[in-house]
């Protein structure tokens, strides 16, 4: 990972942008909006879906931008591909996130294919995994972040209410490039603890940028 990347995002915070399908809030200009909120207050850094989304962010943005593409809602579809990895590197994203975990890729790729290709094109790479052993591969694979993003999303991955900060020890004492806490951060002190636990820097999303599901939250919590 190039240094000055890493010292731009070291002990600091990360906004994801996104709004699922159907949300209301799933407008370009509106997410662009989210990004530029986040650096309003103070973001290191955002994460960004579509490459459409990507390319109007980076316009906006004085931040780096960590570019995905979601296609489809199961199996493999963070990134799924290299042509989707690229499409976002053409879009302007510094980082692309992609999942790394042992799943196969729709098109029978390889994820060390996708790092190659990455890097090839001028970017950094940013692998979601859900569990260690995804994690040292991804790294050994040329991953230059590895993300705990997929923590109890997948298969055989133990679900949990809170961020595996486990899971975020074992890989920063383990491996040689950074390591982000992502999933289920949703206070300041959470974020304060991953980076206790070794993270180099902490992905917030749905606690800050997600209105429909907060909203949901306290419909629910209201309930009789």
């Amino acid at each position: 990972m190039t240094l000055p990347l890493a010292d731009a995002l070291k002990g600091r915070l990360i906004v994801s942008c996104q709004a699922p399908p159907g949300d209301p809030m799933r407008h370009t200009d509106t997410l662009v909006r989210m990004a530029l909120a986040a650096q309003a207050g103070g973001a290191a850094a955002v994460r960004v879906n579509d490459p459409e989304v990507v390319a109007a962010t980076v316009a906006a943005v004085a931040l780096p931008v960590i570019g995905l593409w979601k296609d489809g809602d199961s199996g493999v579809f963070i990134t799924p591909t290299v042509r989707h990895a690229l499409a976002l590197v053409d879009a302007g994203a510094a980082v692309v996130a992609a999942d790394a975990t042992a799943r196969p890729r729709p098109d029978g790729s390889t994820f060390a294919e996708l790092v190659a290709a990455v890097h090839e094109a001028g970017a950094l790479v940013m692998a979601d995994v859900s569990a260690f052993d995804e994690g040292r591969e991804a790294a050994e694979q040329g991953a230059d972040l590895v993300a705990t993003t997929l923590a109890g999303h997948v298969p055989g991955s133990p679900a949990q209410s809170a961020p595996d900060l486990a899971l975020v020890a074992d890989l920063a004492a383990a491996l040689p490039v950074p390591v982000i806490a992502e999933g289920r951060v949703s206070t300041p002190e959470q974020a304060a603890r991953a980076l206790d636990a070794g993270a180099l820097s902490v992905v917030v999303g749905t606690a800050i940028t997600a209105p429909t599901a907060l909203t949901k939250a306290f419909v629910t919590g209201l309930a009789r």
